[in-house]
């Protein structure tokens, strides 16, 4: 009988695969290994950086940092941006109707939030890729825990005459409250386009932080043949390694995201539809920063 694999082989066949697009024959053949076993040592990897790593891994981050990182950008008290992206999958075999996607292949979406350096501080994994953005957001348990008001500190701040919580930065697919604020859409003034500058220069940072999760994850680009469980534990082990990347301060090589860029050509992300129904109070912190951005600009 083959003897077993040492613990650090089985790690470097699940971290190549996982960082690469390469078949698991291919992987099987590199490592001299059959196939079958680079599916169990991906699995076995990331079920253990799932259990062990995830809930230290991705958390919320020292709040006050954050919020100086974002201020520093041009937005006032704000703790962290939003996004999902698309993962794409092979149809299953049960609901296969429902992970198409509005781009229309297979998928699995990936929900975030995102710090000021791009680092994951909770995530979302498993939503069928034909559920909305908004819809994956309000059935989360972050979002319960927002409305609560028992996620973030109490740290409220005044803008004009209108008192502002932390709050996290949207596109137009979410819906605005007073802790979420996204851009102006339809006709826009200068005060409107100002706003939105500022708010999606800030943004920026989420999808910044999944090109590079799926430019370092190169798996991630590619149609997943694992089961609809155990899909879900890739991404999340994927994503608490983009997090140890991050603190350990490795440099993202720009020829990586050319070979990302390429391979996420076939798939990409499914356009989002604007939510216009807003609360009163969200409207009037938007409002206020606006004219707070726009005072801002007169006086430079």
């Amino acid at each position: 009988m083959r003897a077993a694999l040492t613990v650090k082989k089985q790690v470097a066949i699940a971290l190549w695969k996982l960082a690469t697009p390469d078949s698991y024959w291919s992987v099987a053949n590199h490592f001299g290994v059959d196939k079958s076993t680079v599916g169990v040592a991906v699995m076995q990897v990331a079920n253990v950086i799932v259990e062990l790593l995830l809930s230290k891994v991705v958390t919320l981050g020292n709040v006050e940092v954050i919020i100086d990182g974002f201020a520093a950008m041009g937005f006032p008290n704000c703790g962290w941006a939003i996004d999902g992206t698309h993962i794409p999958i092979l149809g299953p075999a049960h609901q296969a109707s429902q992970y198409i996607n509005r781009k229309g292949y297979f998928s699995m979406v990936l929900q975030a939030l995102v710090d000021h350096r791009g680092r994951f501080t909770n995530i979302n994994v498993g939503w069928l890729g034909k559920v909305h953005d908004a819809r994956v957001f309000r059935n989360s348990g972050l979002f319960r825990r927002l409305q609560e008001g028992i996620y973030f500190p109490d740290h409220k701040i005044t803008v004009g005459d209108v008192e502002m919580p932390i709050v996290i930065l949207e596109d137009p697919a979410y819906p605005l409250m007073p802790w979420l604020m996204k851009p102006y859409t339809g006709a826009l003034d200068s005060e409107k386009d100002l706003f939105n500058y500022r708010l999606s220069k800030c943004r920026m940072v989420v999808e910044c932080a999944f090109g590079h999760l799926k430019g370092r994850w190169r798996s991630l680009l590619t149609r997943s043949d694992l089961s609809e469980t155990n899909v879900p534990i890739v991404i999340a082990a994927c994503c608490v390694l983009h997090n140890l990347r991050k603190s350990k301060g490795e440099t993202f090589m720009a020829g990586w995201e050319v070979k990302a860029n390429r391979l996420a050509a076939d798939y990409a992300q499914p356009d989002s539809r604007a939510i216009r129904r807003a609360q009163r109070d969200a409207l009037c912190i938007q409002e206020a920063l606006k004219a707070r951005f726009q005072s801002e600009q007169g006086n430079l």
